[in-house]
């Protein structure tokens, strides 16, 4: 098929679903996800569980479709979870004009009913979303709101503030880096993973050679320390040496799984107790360092939201817990 006769037909499909209304289009998705599944039949998860997240506990379930584990969130609890109120969907949130910029890419072009996946959770039909998904649309509040630090222009309604100030808390207690294992271990998947799963996970993480060095920690980061324990802050590279303790503790050990003994394994200390670089230069590009930097964000927002590092602390395990269990105390070796 030549590109011209690609182009009509693609154009001729996006004047078909403009004609459409919202309805309509809405009706056509969901026969198409039934379709799927043979008819009317909706498939039962084997794997199911209940995910808390903060003093709320969300149906979540794993399931394997088209030869892919999908780890999935009921979207109906999202929407309780982001506004206190259940009813209703996510369209509306995705609609709203003023947030059109930060819409995730994925439903520039798909409509939520087109992404959902329609499961049998405890015998009632159940729209899910897979999570990854659910966490680039509550982020949607985030990019608002950093948008507007950045420009000095409001972009968020008032109507939208407590949205954002909700995501604010929940999001990074969704973070992509941590839902794959919290739904695995809320819904028993994690005894059935392949062994290697993890080594594999770790070798797209953890680069095998050292990379150049670049800032990879803003320096409001350090600048939060400071504030949180009354320290006065001279500028970059000024910080106590407990900070590099503070780091592993809040930052690499909360990554993912084993993140900071492999980092610690490939990044050893020489005969005079130093490391030749820093643990950053050992995550890879495409998907450590966008863990990093999506993690130190998280941090730096919740800092501000404190004046006292021991209640920030409390805060922060709360959200972001360890990892690796083998890391009892804050102050091991660094």
């Amino acid at each position: 098929m030549n590109d011209k006769v690609e182009s009509k037909q693609s154009k001729g499909g996006l004047a078909r679903k403009e004609a459409l209304t919202k309805e309509q289009r809405s009706d056509i998705a969901k026969r198409a996800a039934l379709s799927r599944w043979g008819g009317e039949k909706i498939p039962s998860p084997s794997y199911i569980g209940t995910l808390k997240i903060l003093d709320r506990e969300i149906p979540c379930a794993v399931i394997e479709i088209d030869n892919v584990i999908r780890r999935v969130i009921v979207q109906r609890e999202v929407v309780g979870l982001l506004t206190g109120n259940k009813k209703g969907g996510l369209d509306r949130y995705l609609a709203a004009k003023n947030l059109q910029p930060f819409v995730p890419l994925k439903f520039k072009d798909k409509s939520l009913d087109e992404a959902a996946i329609l499961l049998d959770i405890g015998g009632r039909k159940a729209q899910c979303y897979e999570a990854e998904d659910i966490v680039d649309i509550i982020s949607m509040y985030l990019d608002a709101r950093k948008q507007e630090r950045i420009s000095g222009v409001k972009i968020l309604l008032p109507n939208q503030e407590h949205l954002a100030e909700q995501a604010e808390i929940i999001i990074k207690s969704l973070a992509k880096v941590g839902i794959a294992g919290l739904i695995d271990e809320a819904t028993g998947y994690q005894y059935v993973r392949e062994k290697d799963a993890l080594q594999g996970y770790l070798e797209k993480v953890i680069r095998k050679e050292i990379a150049a060095w670049v800032q990879m920690f803003p320096n409001e980061f350090f600048e939060q320390v400071h504030k949180l324990h009354k320290w006065e802050y001279s500028g970059p590279g000024k910080s106590p040496s407990v900070v590099g303790k503070y780091i592993n503790d809040l930052v690499y050990s909360r990554l993912g799984p084993r993140v900071l003994d492999e980092l610690r394994r490939a990044n050893p200390k020489n005969e005079k107790g130093k490391r030749k670089s820093k643990h950053h230069q050992w995550l890879t590009e495409d998907v450590g360092h966008p863990m990093l930097a999506q993690h130190l964000y998280s941090l730096i927002t919740l800092m501000r939201g404190f004046d006292n590092w021991d209640d920030f602390y409390k805060f922060a395990n709360r959200l972001y817990p360890k990892y690796d269990e083998f890391q009892k105390d804050l102050f091991l070796a660094s």
